[in-house]
């Protein structure tokens, strides 16, 4: 079957394939791309690696500094903010704008609550501020340890064939994501990343000025409901909430060019094409 997003995102893996990258024993997946620009750090959710951001990195390519990561298969929300800041070095970032969605922008919050001078800027996206409500929620309210990982696989892929079904233009994006749930994300680092989440700490207070917070959020976002929404925007107080009517938990992928406008606005680059055909921003 041909899937133009997974055909693209697979052409864009071979030029810019991950980095094996060891922080404290923890292996991380590391793609770097351009040399000059501000800085920036991408963080996935669950269901995707560093090149699920592919679209955002290419069409900033030559303007910004990227780093893109892939979490390790060890360590959770407290350890991997540390080893943030050390690949920050490496990649020679003594500061950067932080973009992370889902559960990216709860470890984005983190690592800017107790790294704020390594941030220019935050962006929280499609994200939560407490793990409190997937206590009672599957697959959080397993034992991750011990749970086979087919069962857990399968219940990602029962709720993305759900969704395919109730809105069959999602069948592409569905199709990346059953990749990712298949195998492309290996037993360890899927186990790591739901166990980051269940086991995630309280989020300390953040300090960053409120001008240089700003949220991404969908309307129609299943996992992250309008009350989790309400919340994100209550403890970060953005100065910009942008909005989009649809996109779902993934409007990096399925509304691409309003997504990198959203970046270039936040960075301070000149916003290319139609900056907003699918998203519309609001000041807090």
């Amino acid at each position: 079957m041909n899937n133009a997003l997974i055909e693209d995102r697979d052409r864009f893996a071979a030029l810019h394939p991950e980095e094996r990258v060891s922080v404290d024993g923890r292996e991380w997946g590391v793609v770097k791309v351009g040399d000059n620009g501000p800085a920036l750090v991408l963080l996935p959710g669950t269901l995707g690696r560093a090149d699920i951001f592919w679209q955002q990195i290419e069409a900033l390519s030559g303007r910004t500094r990227i780093l893109a990561l892939s979490y390790p298969a060890d360590g959770g929300v407290i350890e991997w903010a540390s080893d943030i800041a050390t690949l920050m070095d490496r990649a020679g970032m003594a500061s950067a704008t932080v973009l992370g969605s889902s559960l990216g922008g709860f470890v984005a919050q983190y690592f800017t609550a107790v790294s704020a001078d390594r941030v220019d800027a935050l962006i929280g996206a499609n994200t939560l501020t407490s793990v409190a409500p997937l206590a009672d929620i599957p697959p959080y309210k397993l034992d991750l340890d011990a749970e086979p990982v087919e069962n857990l696989r399968q219940g990602f892929t029962t709720g993305l064939e759900a969704a395919a079904a109730a809105n069959p233009a999602s069948r592409p994006l569905v199709d990346l994501l059953l990749g990712e749930v298949e195998g492309r994300i290996p037993e360890p680092e899927m186990r790591a990343r739901l166990k980051a989440l269940k086991h995630g700490p309280e989020l300390p207070p953040i300090s960053l000025q409120r001008e240089k917070i700003a949220i991404v959020e969908a309307a129609d976002d299943p996992l992250i409901p309008q009350p989790m929404r309400d919340m994100v925007r209550e403890r970060l107080k953005p100065c910009k909430a942008f909005h989009f009517n649809s996109g779902g938990h993934f409007p990096y992928v399925v509304r691409p060019q309003a997504y990198t406008a959203i970046l270039e606005e936040r960075l301070g680059l000149e916003v290319t094409g139609d900056a907003w055909p699918d998203a519309e921003w609001s000041t807090q």
